[in-house]
């Protein structure tokens, strides 16, 4: 994992394989820390906190057309004010390395927009 997720694209998860242990989340979460952990490392959620609805819908939108071209879709929930994202490859029903590929990459989208993380 020395190469940085940024810089690397999602791929084809065709099920089949584990999902990553506990410990090797916890690893690439590393790259990744406002992400946590949930179900027992089966996912990772981050929440944005925005200026409004309109900056909220415009992040969506923003993480939809990355997911697109990634081809790795993430569950998102928003409203007035805030957008929550949380991400998992269905097919393993667990996290694999793409979960947080598209994480650090979103991460990026938001330090471009110079957004803040819930608490």
């Amino acid at each position: 994992m020395a190469e940085m997720l940024c810089s690397k694209t999602c791929t084809p998860c065709r099920g089949g394989i584990p999902p990553l242990s506990s410990d090797a989340a916890e690893t690439y979460r590393a790259q990744a820390p406002q992400w946590a952990l949930r179900d027992e490392a089966k996912r990772i959620e981050r929440t944005f906190r925005l200026q409004d609805f309109r900056a909220a819908l415009a992040l969506v939108q923003q993480i939809g057309e990355l997911s697109e071209s990634e081809g790795h879709h993430p569950d998102i929930h928003f409203g007035w004010g805030y957008v929550t994202v949380s991400l998992m490859t269905k097919k393993i029903r667990g996290l694999h390395e793409n979960d947080f590929i598209l994480a650090a990459k979103i991460d990026a989208l938001a330090a471009a927009g110079n957004l803040a993380a819930a608490p």
